[in-house]
């Protein structure tokens, strides 16, 4: 709780002082010490300052520095009293509280993209997050909990950011973070094996000045590459602790948050506050900014009065229009732009520029006097490696061939634990059949619950395969160099290069992969990119190609299953080009995006990720799925006909045999009603009444399709005992004909790839958007143009 929460006359303990150095050393110095009592005395007529009774007399603070100062509300001053006195027995339970409470240490993870945070995050804290070699992975906060030496950690892992300005959402993320929760100590992670960039950052934090340990992570990249850093003088020279570590393999992770503790605690010799200098003009128009903030009461005190100074200096947008909404805060922006414009006359270059060098000087300095460079094989590696993956003749051949091979792998390698599992599923249908006596609960269970499940769960393997192998791209630095191929070709779509990570990314699932598009600056390119994902072919309709693909394109399903890829791919290029043409004219950034440099994936790690992949596809078995098919089951079975009066009306049975879609009340379940009724308009495509109502099913998620199928056709006498595919293929009783054909099939397989994203992925295309029109939008249009080219496929492939 808050100082500023308290209400008049209630009492607090001081558990910690929050907020950055010099306001810290203020309160500090009035007597605001870790588990003395503070007493409201007087909030003033509207709300602020506020009075407040500490160490025997009375001191005013203003609300926002109030809310800097984090306290243990008692219930009297007295017991307040007692506890400050080292506690009576009467206290002793809220003395234990007060200890717990002052040793949980809020710990923020702050870095460039690629340098590591995630993995520090899940080797710390025990979760599983998703690692890539390529930035833009975390898109947003992730918080983890564990214990170390008595404290109790909560640690935050924030989106990669090069600086703390306001240019990406990432940087405007985390700045807002840090000013808003205000954590207790920032771990600054840096690869240590590119310091130079990444220690800018660090300069920036710096001047924010609050408490913070560096994690000189990959350092065995940097031994490897045999060059020495003497990192405890480095942490001497800027005034922060270092500590080397290897967040892959879990080494320097104690120590590091050792090192936390003595910072958290105030203990760590090292920890000094330093200004990187400036040169003499620009430290002098900060010290006329400085002081023009510290005498206006009313700016907050979550950033030290000097980071906002060299924001308003270098032109910084959300700082400058926090200030303009403060009383008084015109004059200062008025100062801030006048100093500006003199200091770009007098350097030529706009300012923001002029201290960037500034700061990368600094940097180059302190590493001259404290690192020894070795030979850097790892980057002539990467530059050999990149010679021939980056190159205009050898890039684009090579990401194909890599591609087809991935799915060739998914194919021809998953089909025989595919092959297993089914026949598994069949002896448990055969067993339940055999064993349970006949009746709606026997149809449940062997139609609804095992045909419908175990109709999808079979394609488990081919989605571990494919996960393993684009998780293996991502780490080894790989998917960087593919977005840089497509750079160009993206350009001529409207986007740029670093929207091909979120479209590969919907391979996988298109909802992480929506949600990473935060990464793309420009907000046209980022809302083109979001529209056009659902086209990326998701893992969800994997089952549904596996099984069409396999079933009535045995001898070429590998490319069957490209082209599905490569249709989505198509399409969504389309789309872009015309949303780029017709509603978004203007792209606002250049693309920049970094190679980092090649990394050989960890087993342990891929197979970590992939892992957690099956495992949500698992849960998505035994939850949504499971569901969905005793819902389809059940409007399939009911209602219940009597037997006599079905056979009894011959000219209802005759029309049926004419015309399988036409709805028969006496004979017809609701699911068949209902697929009947929609079907006109899928006719046209091939669809018979059950690829509909299959369609249907997968609106709220994809993987329903197969489990409505396997549903669908389990409960047909004639061939109940046969494999999915073979159900598909048979006879139907009542026509003579089977429901599915090659040209039926491909058309339902590009109906499914192309047709309404699935309920989530609308969730978050209105919530990365920020409007529902756009998930309305992409319900409608993908649906129009699914139906679209469908409908040109399958009039094709009849020709043939």
């Amino acid at each position: 709780m808050r100082l500023s929460e308290l209400e008049t006359g209630q009492t607090g303990i001081i558990i910690k002082i929050l907020g950055h150095g010099a306001f810290r050393k203020r309160v500090i110095e009035m007597g605001f010490v870790k588990g003395h009592p503070v007493k409201v005395l007087l909030h003033a007529p509207l709300k602020d300052p506020i009075k407040y009774s500490i160490m025997g007399y009375n001191v005013s603070l203003r609300a926002s520095e109030a809310a800097l100062i984090e306290v243990m509300p008692v219930d009297s001053e007295q017991e307040a009293q007692q506890l400050n006195g080292n506690g009576t027995t009467e206290s002793e339970s809220l003395s234990r509280e007060l200890e717990n409470i002052s040793r949980t240490i809020n710990v923020a993870l702050i870095g460039n993209p690629n340098c590591g945070k995630t993995s520090l995050f899940n080797i710390a804290s025990g979760a599983k997050e998703h690692v890539g070699n390529y930035s833009g992975v975390t898109v947003d906060a992730k918080t983890g909990r564990f214990e170390h030496r008595g404290y109790h950690f909560n640690i935050i892992d924030l989106p990669g950011t090069y600086s703390l300005t306001s240019y990406s959402p990432e940087e405007l993320y985390v700045r807002n973070y840090l000013r808003d929760k205000t954590p207790d100590v920032i771990i600054n992670v840096a690869d240590a094996s590119n310091l130079e960039r990444n220690l800018y950052l660090t300069t920036e934090l710096i001047d924010m000045d609050h408490s913070m340990v560096i994690a000189l992570n990959m350092y065995d990249e940097l031994r490897r590459d045999g060059t020495s850093l003497d990192y405890n003088t480095l942490g001497k020279m800027i005034g922060v602790p270092m500590v080397p570590v290897v967040a892959r393999t879990g080494e320097g992770i104690g120590p590091l948050f050792d090192e936390v503790i003595e910072v958290f605690e105030g203990r760590n010799k090292a920890v000094r506050h330093i200004h990187v200098s400036l040169g003499n003009d620009i430290e002098n128009a900060l010290r006329l900014i400085i002081d023009a903030i510290k005498a206006n009461k009313d700016i907050d005190r979550h950033f030290s009065p000097r980071y906002l100074a060299i924001k308003l200096l270098e032109g910084d947008k959300d700082t400058a229009a926090r200030i303009a909404r403060i009383s008084g805060g015109d004059e200062i922006l008025q100062l801030s732009r006048r100093l500006a414009d003199e200091l770009n006359r007098v350097h030529g270059d706009d300012v923001a520029s002029v201290i960037a060098s500034a700061k990368y000087g600094f940097i180059a300095g302190a590493l001259h006097e404290t690192m020894e460079p070795g030979e850097r094989t790892k980057e002539n590696t990467s530059h050999i490696i990149d010679a021939f993956v980056t190159n205009k003749l050898f890039g684009f051949p090579l990401f194909f061939l890599i591609m087809f091979g991935i799915f060739w792998l998914t194919f021809s390698l998953g089909q025989y634990p595919m092959d297993w599992i089914e026949s598994g599923v069949a002896w448990l249908s055969e067993t339940v059949q055999n064993l349970m006596s006949d009746g709606p609960l026997k149809d449940l269970v062997a139609d609804g619950i095992i045909g419908g499940v175990g109709g999808v769960i079979v394609f488990l393997p081919n989605i571990l395969i494919l996960y393993f192998c684009i998780s293996f791209m991502e780490d080894s630095g790989y998917m960087a160099r593919a977005a840089f191929i497509m750079d160009k070709v993206m350009h001529r779509i409207g986007l740029h290069g670093k929207s091909f990570i979120p479209l590969v990314m919907g391979f996988g699932c298109n909802v992480p992969a929506i949600m990473a598009t935060r990464s793309i600056e420009s907000r046209s390119s980022r809302l083109i990119t979001i529209l056009i994902n659902p086209f990326m072919s998701c893992s969800a309709r994997l089952p549904i190609y596996v099984l069409l693909a396999g079933t009535f394109f045995p001898t070429h399903s590998a490319l069957v299953f490209m082209c599905m890829y490569v249709l989505g791919i198509l399409v969504a290029v389309v789309t872009a080009k015309m949303l780029r043409r017709f509603f978004f004219t203007t792209d606002e950034t250049p693309f920049v995006m970094e190679l980092p440099p090649y990394r050989l994936p960890t087993m342990k790690a891929s197979l970590r990720h992939t892992w957690a992949k099956g495992q949500q596809y698992l849960r998505k078995m035994g939850g949504t799925i499971l569901v969905a098919s005793i819902i389809v089951w059940a409007l399939n079975y009911f209602p219940l006909h009597d037997s006599d009066n079905t056979t009894a009306d011959t000219t209802t049975a005759s029309a049926a045999v004419a015309d399988d879609n036409a709805i028969d009340f006496n004979r017809d379940s609701y699911l068949q009603m209902l697929g009947k009724a929609v079907n006109p308009v899928m006719e046209p495509i091939g669809f018979h009444w059950r690829a509909t109502v299959a369609a249907l099913a997968g609106v709220p998620a994809k993987e329903i399709v197969v489990s409505t199928l396997g549903v669908l056709y389990t409960n047909d006498d004639e061939v109940s005992d046969a494999r999915l595919g073979e159900r598909l293929t048979a006879p139907s009783h009542i026509t003579g004909k089977p429901d599915f054909t090659p040209a039926s099939a491909m058309a339902f397989m590009i109906f499914i790839l192309l047709y309404c994203p699935c309920i989530a992925t609308v969730v978050a295309i209105s919530r990365e958007s920020g409007s529902w029109r756009w998930g309305a939008f992409a319900m409608l249009y993908n649906t129009l143009v699914a139906w679209l080219v469908a409908f040109g496929a399958y009039r094709v492939m009849l020709l043939f």
